[in-house]
């Protein structure tokens, strides 16, 4: 049961490679709040199942994170 709960917990190259997002890219939405993580030691470890939050839209605070999707932009203006 230990080993299936490790699993879910992922470290920043396994979160990297399952968004497929660079290592900048990524540090960067955890910086900002898009993706929820926790500084562990020298690196971070964030579960699976916020990221798959976060492929869904989730931007960390309820909402979606695109704005053409969320009406602040239009796309004429964008």
């Amino acid at each position: 049961m230990l080993r299936e709960e490790k699993k879910d917990v992922m470290t920043t190259e396994e979160a990297c490679h399952y968004l497929r997002i660079s290592r900048p890219t990524y540090l960067k939405y955890l910086y900002t709040g898009k993706i929820r993580g926790t500084k562990a030691g020298k690196g971070w470890k964030v579960l699976k199942s916020e990221l798959d939050r976060f492929l869904q839209g989730g931007d960390g605070n309820g909402g979606g994170s695109d704005p053409l999707e969320q009406g602040v932009i239009s796309p004429e203006r964008g």
